[in-house]
């Protein structure tokens, strides 16, 4: 009997056993070869697994790809950091934290674009609370992880936010957070 590196989800759904497993194996092959570039933290972070019924629970494999992700984040930020120098790293990652803030600023209900009137997007209210909170960490560095951006779940609404560019800003986010440790 083989064990199992994550509990199963029982009768709800779960994500697929093996598209999880061969994932992480190839992120623990990427990891043992100690080469930047061969798995990046962005694809830890925005990997999705089909959803069965018996699968792993997924709230363990993400707190999993959670830490996953943030090992091979800071893996890119010390190759940067000896590549670009200190200097560099924190202006570039000063240049994304400020493009994500002059969205985030822009006023409630207007800060993505919205898909049609008959389209299910995200609902901007919530999206716009979640951003205030952002901006406040990225202006004033009010307490904010990685964790919780990752976490964070919309509902949908007709003529809502597009999720895509949500979801971009919010992997920024991340991105910036990784990167200043």
């Amino acid at each position: 009997m083989t064990s199992s590196p994550f509990p199963d989800s029982g009768r709800a759904k779960g994500y697929e056993k093996r598209a999880v497993d061969t994932f992480l194996a190839r992120a623990r092959e990427a990891f043992e070869a100690d080469e930047v570039g061969t798995m990046r933290s962005t694809e830890v972070r925005t990997v999705a697994f089909p959803l069965v019924r018996g699968g792993y629970a997924v709230t363990a494999v993400d707190a999993a790809l959670g830490r996953i992700e943030d090992t091979f984040a800071a893996r890119e930020r010390e190759h940067a950091l000896s590549r670009l120098g200190a200097r560099a790293w924190v202006a570039e990652t000063r240049d994304t934290a400020q493009v994500v803030l002059d969205r985030l600023r822009r006023p409630r209900g207007a800060r993505f674009e919205r898909v049609g009137l008959w389209r299910y997007g995200y609902r901007v209210d919530e999206v716009d609370v979640v951003a205030d909170r952002v901006a406040r960490y990225l202006a004033a560095g009010d307490p904010v992880t990685p964790e919780q951006v990752r976490a964070v779940a919309f509902r949908l609404q007709r003529g809502g936010y597009r999720e895509t560019q949500v979801d971009a800003v919010l992997d920024s986010v991340v991105e910036v957070m990784l990167a200043v440790g």
